[in-house]
């Protein structure tokens, strides 16, 4: 997942406003959210081929997302895979700071990641490029392949409309703007990409909000409100090569109930 825009404690309807883009090669085998059959608490998407997963929610309201750390040169494998982060915490029982304490112990088993964990009173970031662990006041929030809110120009454009967004949108519509906001293709004057030591024509490719291309893209956007009321909305969007739709699952449940739609 390359682009994460959430709003915690920060809107008078919801708990948590989560927008988020996973980027990643088309031929890399992925299932979309679902409850686990094997952890029937998790909602989230599943990595076929490391498992884990990118992003999920569980049905007492933790959630947690991860995305890799672009530093230019490809990283050697490394022992674990980084979705074992997320999936590691939604199957777990720890809050999220014990979870980032013992993820910044076995920090070198993983190549640059960011992980963002959360529950009903606290939400918690880290990153084995920074080393530090930080509990996140309530605010607006944006993170894609370098440090939380580095301002790169999807992050910032991001969070503008994300914060634009929720001051004009009822929750209704809100869903369906935040899906536009994931849509944009836009890609910034090359004077404003990062440098991060890729090719300028992979750094102009990765940088919209919503990537496509015959070999990499965007393989799946996904919206979640969690109301105040303790009610969840979890909408999830795939696409296949080229960013053409390939499927939705929307999933309705109150925290301690669940209840599934498709």
């Amino acid at each position: 997942m390359c682009l994460v825009l959430l709003i915690h404690d920060a809107h008078p309807e919801s708990r948590l406003i989560v927008a988020a883009n996973r980027d990643e090669f088309y031929d890399r085998p992925t299932s979309p959210a679902m409850f686990w059959a094997d952890a029937p608490g998790v909602l989230a998407g599943k990595d076929l081929r490391a498992g884990g997963t990118w992003f999920g929610i569980d049905r007492t309201g933790r959630f947690a997302a991860v995305t890799n750390f672009r530093q230019g040169q490809r990283e050697p494998a490394a022992a674990r895979s980084r979705g074992q982060l997320v999936s590691e915490y939604l199957t777990g029982a720890v809050g999220p700071w014990d979870h980032m304490t013992q993820v910044g112990h076995d920090a070198e088993l993983y190549n640059g990641f960011n992980l963002i964990a959360g529950d009903a009173r606290e939400v918690v970031y880290f990153s084995n490029r920074e080393g530090v662990t930080r509990a996140l006041p309530p605010g607006v929030y944006g993170l894609s392949n370098h440090l939380l809110d580095t301002p790169w120009p999807k992050v910032t454009s991001g969070k503008a409309a994300l914060s634009a967004l929720v001051r004009k949108s009822a929750p209704p519509e809100l869903m369906a703007d935040l899906f536009e906001l994931l849509s944009d293709r836009t890609q910034p004057a090359d004077q404003l990409l990062p440098e991060t030591g890729i090719s300028p024509e992979w750094e102009r490719l990765l940088s919209s909000a919503f990537i496509a291309s015959p070999a990499y893209g965007t393989r799946s956007s996904t919206v979640v409100l969690v109301g105040r009321d303790g009610q969840v909305v979890f909408a999830e969007r795939s696409f296949g090569l080229n960013g053409v739709p390939a499927g939705e699952v929307r999933y309705e449940f109150a925290l301690g109930r669940d209840r599934a739609s498709r």
